[in-house]
């Protein structure tokens, strides 16, 4: 069992939308359902890939969390890294993105290398994903801390391939930026190389798109995020959040489902 680790030498930090076209509208203003973290919240990022032998405890540990959490402010991301796709299985999920955004917090966080599994909770506090009671501690003391951005997303359009979100923070917003994630709720995937050659992996809340957008000041306003070819309602939901750029915390998180069933008229 080996767990990878790499020096950090390269800075950058890049996501984008797609922007598309054929919008339907949705004439239910309560068939997005928003969940809104104006109090304590946690937002849990875990660095995983199915290339490391390590990551498949600590994908159990945060789908457990995922089950007791449910209807609580406590947001799951699974970012799959790419630097373990060199070494036998590359990972369907994952993205140099990722690695990136990992890349980042080790500038954060002063540290001088990342690694898989790893976990970090509102931006501030990492540790190995496997560990559960660090992990369920950081989640603690996030659920206890009051949010300095509260949050607050809402639906406008939603389309064949594109979803339009809005969104409004409260608080300074000047050195932050809203990331906003379009998570796929649950897969597996049969590993035929690697150091999981054989074995079936069940993941759940993996980021499949993220993009950032640079707040300025600004408390309010509106997003697309491209859907996936096959996209299921069902099977997604937008976790959006408030990150300082400068140090990494995040102070305000939300999320928000997408309806199963939608009335609308084309436009």
């Amino acid at each position: 069992m080996r767990t990878f680790k790499i020096f950090i030498t390269v800075a950058c930090l890049g996501f984008s939308a797609m922007v598309t076209e054929a919008f339907i509208t949705i004439n239910n203003k309560d068939s997005f359902k928003p969940k809104e973290a104006g109090g304590g919240f946690a937002v849990v990022e875990l660095f995983t890939s199915e290339g490391c032998s390590s990551c498949p405890p600590a994908d159990a540990l945060v789908a457990k969390v995922q089950k007791e959490s449910a209807n609580k402010p406590v947001y799951i991301l699974a970012f799959h890294v790419d630097y373990w796709n060199r070494l036998g299985w590359k990972d369907v999920f994952s993205s140099a993105d990722y690695t990136a955004r990992q890349q980042q917090y080790a500038r954060w966080l002063k540290s001088s290398e990342i690694y898989t599994p790893q976990a970090i909770v509102n931006g501030r506090t990492e540790f190995v994903g496997s560990e559960e009671g660090t992990l369920r501690k950081a989640i603690q003391a996030g659920m206890q801390k009051s949010a300095a951005t509260p949050l607050a997303l809402s639906d406008s359009k939603f389309g064949g391939n594109k979803a339009s979100i809005q969104y409004q923070v409260d608080g300074s917003t000047n050195d932050a930026s809203l990331l906003v994630a379009l998570v796929q709720k649950n897969a597996t995937t049969k590993v035929e190389r690697g150091e999981n050659e054989g074995r079936t992996l069940a993941h759940v809340q993996i980021v499949t798109k993220l993009q950032t957008i640079a707040l300025g000041g600004k408390s309010s306003g509106a997003t697309n995020i491209a859907l996936p070819a096959g996209f299921s309602p069902e099977g997604y939901e937008v976790i959006a959040f408030v990150q300082n750029t400068s140090t990494g915390e995040i102070t305000g998180a939300s999320k928000i489902e997408f309806p199963t069933v939608v009335n609308a008229n084309s436009k």
